[in-house]
């Protein structure tokens, strides 16, 4: 097992990083595993090399803790829900006031985490501002904006199809699986100890992928597409993906603190997966969406990409999905996930129980940070999604 200790330094030279961890662990092996998960996901900075996402000078003014009290004459088992549900921090947001909150031991308002793949609908946001200023087309293709990619699975991709991951890519997304594509990708960009003969850093790790041309005709979750779209954003704005994401996104909406962002030693952002930032400011992520772009009057995405985004994706494309069986009829557009319910609901979500849920039906935001034992279960989906509906419709009165 891989320590991240100095060389020579005994594993039982320094305490536990958290009650009940034996010395040096996590380790660059475990951290993403039970229990160990519940500690690294809001220290992350402490074992991945990381770079920030800085917030603008002037943000909107903090929010009061609200607590659960307000929902718990409608939702009585409410926090017996969040228990069992590995809850890590939960904001419930209606018109621009925090309506309840609540944090488990060891986390509070200004605790970092993890996002995981709630990080991929900040990128489509990003891409979004890039495109109403008209430095990105989503007809053109990918090398057209990065020619190192022309040969790759992503080269001859339209922008579009990337955005909803209609990739034809041979990528293997089993979390689980050490010979698969996304451990790989995890080793890449220094979530795993390498290999010998891994790339030497995710942009190489991305011209290595390969797949069949046909695009645009079946849905295909990849962690990859996220990655090649922070290459183009990187190509459209000459910036690093970090700096772009603050530029375009983050110092525009007003929030409380620094985002940060793990980085390769190739100086890669982990596009995919790897946001860190609080619960209060990941709600205004989903409070710009339900502002059709604009938070606190400064407008940061156009109308239209929201409705493109809350309205758009193929549900023929994601038929017979696991995420269909959960939602049917839904899509994946723009980087979110569409729930094609009458409610109009929509949401940003990342393994181990990361998300943004969005209800236009009744004005409410919902952010949740949790550390699930498993990285994605269809029951754990499912149990969200009933538990977010009776939020918003709770708060939402």
């Amino acid at each position: 097992m891989t320590s991240l200790l100095p060389a020579g330094v005994a594993r039982d030279a320094h305490p536990p990083r958290f009650p009940g961890a034996e010395p040096g662990e996590p380790s660059l092996e475990t951290w993403q595993d039970a229990p160990h998960n519940r500690w690294a996901f809001a220290h992350v900075a402490e074992l991945v090399p990381t770079a920030p996402i800085p917030r603008s000078a002037a943000p909107l003014p903090g929010r009061d803790r609200a607590g659960l009290d307000a929902l718990l004459d409608q939702l009585p088992d409410l926090a017996a829900r969040l228990e069992a549900s590995y809850t890590d921090a939960l904001v419930v947001v209606r018109d621009g006031r925090v309506v309840a909150d609540h944090y488990r031991e060891g986390i509070g308002p200004e605790t970092p985490h993890l996002l995981m793949s709630v990080s991929k609908s900040i990128c489509g946001l990003t891409v979004g501002t890039l495109v109403d200023d008209g430095r990105l087309e989503l007809g053109r293709r990918v090398d057209e904006y990065v020619p190192a990619l022309a040969g790759s699975a992503y080269g001859d991709a339209t922008i579009q199809q990337v955005l909803d991951m209609t990739v034809d890519v041979d990528y293997d997304e089993d979390y689980r699986n050490p010979a698969s594509h996304v451990q790989a990708q995890d080793r890449v960009a220094g979530w795993r100890p390498r290999l010998a003969d891994d790339p030497a850093d995710t942009y190489t790790f991305l011209a290595t992928l390969r797949g069949g041309g046909r695009h645009g005709e079946r849905f295909k979750y990849c962690s990859a597409g996220t990655d090649v779209l922070a290459w183009v954003v990187e190509s459209a704005t000459g910036l690093r993906y970090p700096d772009a994401v603050s530029q375009r996104l983050w110092s525009r909406l007003g929030c409380e603190h620094d985002a940060s962002i793990t980085v390769d030693q190739g100086g890669f952002g982990f596009a995919n997966g790897g946001i860190s930032c609080t619960a209060r400011d990941l709600a205004r992520v989903g409070e710009l969406m339900l502002g059709e772009g604009v938070l606190g009057g400064e407008p940061v995405v156009s109308p239209e990409w929201v409705r493109r985004t809350r309205d758009g994706g193929d549900p023929d494309a994601a038929s017979g999905t696991v995420f269909q069986r959960v939602h049917p009829g839904g899509a994946y557009s723009n980087q979110w996930w569409i729930t094609g319910s009458a409610r109009g609901d929509y949401y940003a979500v990342g393994i181990h129980g990361q998300f943004i849920w969005v209800d236009p039906s009744t004005g409410v935001v919902v952010a949740k940070f949790s550390s699930w034992p498993e990285p994605v279960t269809e029951q754990w989906n499912r149990v969200h999604a009933e538990l977010f509906r009776d939020l918003c419709d709770a708060a939402g009165r």
